[in-house]
């Protein structure tokens, strides 16, 4: 009896012995077949994401394609309204308005007496004055603007060097309302370019130029640069406030031609092991490309390539 248990059990272990990996490389091989694959890079899903997400913000009731108006403040008190006789005449919103004034570099605004209801939102404090209610707005230079609206209007106030405007959106503007959408370039993953990054010793910076003519001072933390077509490119990128990206404004020889004149924006991750990935891919049309209510940078002559950039978005043609 004791002899047949002895044999069972040499047998059973002879037996899980065999079924089991006998070197490390049969139980990697085993191990494999678990794991699952890592799935591929789909450069082309990726960009057409982005566009997705591009055009989603860009029809937004408060996005570039609201805007309806830009109008400098000058010191002092100022009525606002569709009205005729207001000092500023707004494209659409009540008749009146209310009122803007500016002092020493303070803007607050005052709803008109037996106007529409008016909703201001994140303002930085109120005063009473001849029995009115003047709140005191926030400018975007801060990131985060008081909002003035009533209806489908809203405004905003901006600062670009020492001026104050204010900037207008209709969530109904015909440019939101009939945008028929960009067009592009097909998608090229060469586009995509891998470019070796050389950093700055010390802190720069860009004059940069608006299309208003003042100049916004914007870090340059280093250049990028590849080769195209047996060529050498360096481009500068910038480092804009409240990005987590680099900034990149350049102009090519596109520009003008199947391209926004002015030049046209794209973002790139901060550079890493001494690369940085630009994917021209991703270029876009700045805001000016869409309404004349922009302040937006021009590229420095840095950065205006002699070279045809055929990636990205194309020349927008205006609402249909």
């Amino acid at each position: 009896m004791r002899r047949t248990l002895w044999t069972t059990t040499v047998l059973a272990t002879a037996m899980l012995a065999a079924c089991a990996p006998t070197t490390q490389r049969e139980a990697a091989e085993v191990a494999s077949h678990d794991a699952v694959p890592a799935p591929a890079y789909d450069h082309a899903a990726e960009v057409a994401a982005w566009r997705e997400g591009r055009l989603a913000r860009l029809q937004k009731p408060d996005g570039w394609l609201s805007l309806i108006g830009l109008h400098w403040l000058v010191e002092g008190e100022q009525t606002l309204g569709r009205a005729e006789g207001n000092d500023i005449e707004l494209a659409a919103g009540p008749d009146r308005f209310g009122s803007i004034r500016l002092h020493g570099g303070e803007v607050l605004f005052a709803a008109a007496e037996g106007g529409p209801q008016v909703l201001v939102s994140n303002s930085t404090g109120e005063r009473g004055e001849g029995g009115r209610t003047w709140h005191v707005l926030a400018a975007d230079a801060g990131g985060n603007p008081s909002i003035v609206s009533v209806d489908t209007v809203s405004f905003l106030v901006i600062k670009r060097g020492d001026k104050y405007a204010l900037r207008v959106r209709d969530s109904e503007a015909k440019t939101r309302k009939h945008f028929a959408g960009i067009e592009h370039f097909p998608v090229d993953e060469s586009w995509r370019i891998v470019a070796d990054w050389t950093a700055h010793e010390t802190p720069q910076s860009f004059g940069i130029q608006t299309v208003i003519g003042t100049i916004e001072d914007m870090p340059s933390p280093g250049y990028a640069s590849f080769i195209r077509d047996g060529r050498e490119y360096r481009i500068h990128p910038v480092i804009e406030e409240g990005s987590e990206d680099l900034f990149i404004i350049f102009a090519d020889r596109t520009s003008g031609k199947e391209t926004y004149g002015p030049g046209r924006f794209v973002y790139a991750p901060w550079p890493k092991d001494g690369k940085l990935v630009i994917d021209f891919n991703k270029a876009y049309n700045p805001p000016c490309a869409l309404n004349p209510f922009s302040t937006c940078p021009l590229p420095p002559p840095e950065n205006r390539l002699d070279l045809r950039v055929t990636a990205g978005e194309k020349k927008y043609d205006g609402p249909h």
